[in-house]
């Protein structure tokens, strides 16, 4: 098995490190669409997540993710990193809309 690149990268509080899900997309007449011209994919799966995030009161709330998820995430949420040239997102976990599967 592969090992991945971004095996050692622990995200913090309540962030979660997500790789986006590439899908390629063609017109009916079976035109690809480049990158550059299609949406940014709203789903991913879970690579790594954080501890949780902490309460008024102290408390640690844990996240309802863990790793492998397949989710949904909010279009316009989360931070673009590149690790070893693959793209990866840290989104925080109030951005996830679902698990989906």
């Amino acid at each position: 098995m592969a090992k991945n690149s971004a095996s050692g990268v622990k995200p913090v509080l309540d962030y979660i490190l997500v790789e986006p899900s590439e899908r390629e997309e063609r017109t009916t007449s079976g035109i690809v669409i480049p990158d550059t011209a299609k949406e940014k994919p709203q789903e991913g799966t879970v690579v790594a997540v954080g501890p949780g995030k902490f309460t008024e009161s102290g408390q640690m709330i844990k996240p309802a993710v863990k790793k492998g998820d397949k989710i949904l995430y909010k279009k316009w949420g989360g931070n673009e990193v590149k690790l070893e040239g693959k793209e990866y997102l840290f989104v925080k976990e109030e951005d996830i809309l679902a698990i989906l599967g």
